[in-house]
């Protein structure tokens, strides 16, 4: 018995430097790094950096609630600000036409905790359609967009409403991101959509027919193909710090 316990320790001893090898680390070459995804780019190739966020509720009857939320940072932007259009179309049927939504849908408190990227559509009703999506445009220029500003500046901490028989709206600055949130009338459903803590909630829930829904979001870079001038790296890169303030 002893003799084959001795055996079994000196088997196990003998592979351990042969499992040792198998984990040892390689070192990749600075041109294999280079073809991997996820490169980071250094601050003073950026010229522009900008976030359209848009979210709209389309009832039965043609009635459109909704807003755009932007926000461009360049070097001249002194601090980081977002401006809100609100969306608000009359339909073409009877505002009094469409029925109250009876549908249910239960649970869902996990999508509070969840990181990353977050797209959910529930639905509890029929002819119903849901759109969410989220876009990254990389383009290449030495300018920033000429594209002014439009809409009411969204101060952190503050809130814009809306509100017409589609249902209301309501777009808020807090110190976890940007929250744009639809209530639609007649118990027909409610939309979601949040950016902020490093993180993009898109979530829509119907309980009512025939309605349109749609949670977009683009973020648009713009990198210039020379080199940057001495000292221009620091100045980008404090211009994107500002984003920590509003939550990003």
């Amino acid at each position: 018995m002893k003799t084959s316990l001795w055996l079994a320790a000196i088997c196990l001893a003998a592979s351990l430097p042969t499992h040792a090898e198998t984990f040892k680390p390689i070192e990749l070459k600075d041109q294999e790094l280079a073809n991997l995804r996820g490169r980071y780019v250094m601050p003073g190739r950026i010229v522009s950096f900008g976030i359209v966020m848009s979210s709209t509720w389309q009832n039965a009857n043609g009635e459109v609630i909704g807003a755009t939320s932007t926000m461009q940072i360049q070097q001249s932007t002194i601090k980081p600000q977002f401006y809100v259009s609100m969306i608000d179309e009359k339909g073409a049927g009877n505002s009094q036409a469409s029925s109250t939504g009876t549908g249910t849908v239960t649970g869902g408190s996990g999508l509070n905790t969840t990181e990353g990227v977050t797209q959910v559509v529930r639905a509890a009703g029929d002819f119903n359609m849901a759109h969410n999506n989220v876009d990254i445009n990389v383009t290449k220029g030495n300018q920033a967009p000429a594209d002014q500003p439009q809409g009411q500046a969204l101060a952190a901490g503050s809130t814009l409403l809306g509100a017409n028989g589609a249902g209301s709206m309501s777009v808020s600055s807090s110190g976890t991101g940007v929250q744009m949130n639809i209530i639609a009338s007649g118990n027909q459903g409610s939309s979601l959509q949040r950016l902020g803590q490093g993180g993009l909630m898109q979530n829509t829930t119907l309980l009512g027919s025939s309605n349109r829904v749609s949670n977009l979001t683009s973020l648009n870079v713009v990198l210039r193909d020379n080199a940057p001038m001495a000292g221009s790296v620091s100045a980008n890169l404090e211009q994107l710090k500002g984003l920590r303030n509003l939550g990003y």
